[in-house]
């Protein structure tokens, strides 16, 4: 276990072979099960990560559950589908908690959007990138810089980047705060029992052909036959289906290919 401090507030971390010790007891273990587990381990200073789709409203209302108190943060990309902010206020109203939000830093936007234009992500695959680093990366950062661990509702058969998270992992780029991803071995099916056996809350755009929501402008229905990812930025073509929010993570390499697709704008955020 190593000790850590951040400014004036003293935290304690798991080192790797800690991490890796509860990664082999916890794999076999029920989603709950590893839930409790971080809630008593860290307390207030665990929380959920939502984009309101369906997997982490399962992991919100397993914690709940457990600990009425557990904290829920999202990040409003200011793009986000009516439904998404509508379904905001049916999750504080049906479990009374705070969804806490998270935005864009406003000038870097203002930078941002000036050079490149309001929907840049359709001009190139780099630019889609650099419009999701300040979106969406910059102010996950800035959260988790808060925390000591997060819960992800990631799952191995989401898309091939994903293949071999760990349910437990510390989270090298975020200051080595733990990383939890209790539902890794959950399959679609799976998901979907639980919200309607648990009468959890879900965003209506399911019901409309959707498998996968983020953005408005960067999300569509899918159709029968097509990957559950294949509505995200489905312009592009040979493109990484992932934003930077937790590819770079599993697997390192995403992190570098990101720095060379952005080469060529990153440079205009300080423009």
């Amino acid at each position: 276990m190593a000790e850590a401090v951040r400014g004036a507030e003293h935290r304690v971390l798991l080192d790797d072979y800690e991490v890796g010790e509860l990664a082999v007891a916890f794999d076999d273990k029920p989603a709950e099960e590893i839930l409790a587990w971080a809630v008593e381990r860290f307390g207030d200073r665990l929380a959920v990560c939502s984009s309101l789709q369906a997997e982490s409203l399962v992991l919100f209302d397993m914690a709940w559950r457990i600990d009425p108190r557990v904290r829920i943060f999202t990040v409003d990309t200011g793009r986000m589908p009516e439904e998404t902010y509508e379904l905001i206020d049916r999750v504080r109203a049906k479990y009374g908690v705070e969804v806490e939000v998270e935005f864009p830093d406003a000038s870097e936007l203002a930078r941002m959007t000036g050079r490149h234009g309001i929907n840049l992500f359709y001009q190139s695959v780099a630019k889609r990138l650099l419009c999701c680093e300040v979106r969406k990366v910059e102010p996950l950062k800035r959260k988790l810089a808060q925390l000591d661990a997060w819960v992800t509702g990631l799952r191995r058969e989401h898309w091939p980047t994903r293949s071999n998270i760990r349910k437990i992992d510390v989270d090298h780029d975020h200051d080595g705060i733990v990383k939890l991803n209790p539902l890794a071995d959950w399959i679609h099916e799976d998901v979907w029992a639980y919200i309607h056996a648990h009468d959890v809350p879900y965003n209506r755009l399911y019901d409309q052909g959707y498998t996968s929501i983020s953005c408005a402008c960067c999300t569509r229905p899918t159709t029968a036959g097509e990957d559950p990812r294949a509505g995200r930025w489905w312009w592009e073509q040979g493109a990484p289906k992932e934003c930077g929010m937790h590819c770079s993570i599993e697997t390192g390499g995403f992190e570098h290919e990101l720095e060379v697709l952005l080469d060529d704008v990153v440079r205009g955020r300080a423009g």
